[in-house]
């Protein structure tokens, strides 16, 4: 490779003395360091805009843009889905409640709208699946449960997680939204939400609002929270159940 001496002496000086080099050169060393500070912070499942965003909260103003070139060039990315799983299998054998929200995911209190829905997460063992109950008012996630296999069991204990966090009273009006997910109009689920005194509503199978709504949220967090963790273990039959 043929380099002139004087491209050589320049390349040299400037690595011994980084005051010599472009500004540009100077304030993407520094930049650098703060995006892999941030970056594995954050369980190193952060991509561009959640670094950029988390950024500027700390008071570093950087284009967007930027990050997305450093991320690049130092070979950092955040946290990605693998192959898309069904986790909505209707049964159409078996009734289902009204639809007691018509997809207006509106409250004026707490504990007044519920949304239940699972999605799955990639790990090194395998597709995990994530259950969780939503307060719409509060956007609060109130219950979640993790597991190797979609059975009736596996919402239920989300349930009953929300059920214990917030104690509703038999007297408050509290719907129970979710999908046509045959977990969720299955005879034990059902029994459970009438037990608790909550009123059961069903949607559309896979209608675009109800999937923003339920899912936005648990996505982000099943995909870069429980994926980083889930990640580390060396199996599941010694974590979760079968």
């Amino acid at each position: 490779m043929q380099i002139a001496p004087s491209g050589y002496r320049r390349r040299v000086q400037q690595r011994n003395c980084p005051w010599l080099r472009c500004k540009r050169s100077q304030s993407d060393e520094e930049r650098c360091s703060h995006i892999q500070r941030v970056w594995h912070a954050n369980w190193q499942v952060y991509g561009v805009v959640k670094v950029w965003k988390q950024m500027h909260r700390e008071g570093l103003p950087i284009a967007r843009c930027t990050v997305q070139r450093l991320m690049r060039k130092l070979g950092l990315e955040g946290a990605r889905r693998g192959k898309k799983v069904r986790t909505t299998r209707p049964d159409t054998t078996r009734p289902c409640p009204l639809d007691l929200v018509n997809r207006q995911f509106k409250a004026q209190r707490p504990d007044q709208l519920w949304v239940a829905d699972f999605t799955y997460v990639s790990t090194w063992q395998g597709q995990m699946f994530v259950a969780f109950v939503i307060d719409v008012y509060a956007r609060r996630i109130l219950g979640w449960r993790v597991s190797s296999h979609m059975r009736t069991d596996f919402v239920v204990d989300a349930l009953e997680q929300a059920l214990y966090a917030r104690r509703p009273s038999s007297d408050t009006e509290l719907i129970h939204h979710s999908d046509r997910g045959s977990q969720y109009v299955s005879i034990r689920y059902t029994e459970r939400l009438e037990e608790a005194g909550l009123m059961p509503s069903v949607g559309s199978c896979r209608v675009p609002d109800d999937w923003l709504l339920k899912n936005k949220r648990p996505l982000l967090h099943g995909r870069e929270v429980l994926q980083a963790v889930l990640a580390t273990w060396q199996s599941r039959a010694k974590e979760l159940p079968c």
